[in-house]
């Protein structure tokens, strides 16, 4: 006979997958020590100006001077200026108290 009668359980243990455990494989994030940005400056006042602000923002960055190529500090913007998230109000239900104060079921008011 077969032992599907009387076992309970598996008989087999379920096999460990990669994604079990510490994820060693994780993306490094742009601005940290193991992955600073890289910018590029024209000046030395432009220098001092673009290390304060990745001070205030507590990054990491590489500023490099160098007159004759053009300035670079994309990196930089796209990390200050990303872009938000856009919530949006929750509708009230058919019998839930309308919103604009006539003490109405929301069905009976404004919908």
């Amino acid at each position: 006979m077969s032992d599907k009668f009387f076992f309970k359980g598996k008989k087999e243990k379920k096999p460990k997958h990669s994604s079990y455990g510490f994820n060693t494989k994780r993306a490094v994030k742009a601005g940290s020590e193991e992955a600073p940005l890289v910018l590029v400056v024209n000046s030395e006042e432009r220098k001092a100006e673009i290390e304060l602000i990745v001070q205030e923002n507590a990054l990491f960055a590489t500023i490099e001077i160098n007159g004759e190529l053009a300035e670079n500090i994309s990196e930089l913007n796209a990390f200050l200026n990303k872009p938000k998230t856009t919530t949006f109000e929750k509708k009230p239900n058919r019998n839930d108290l309308c919103n604009c104060g006539s003490g109405k079921k929301y069905k009976k008011c404004c919908g």
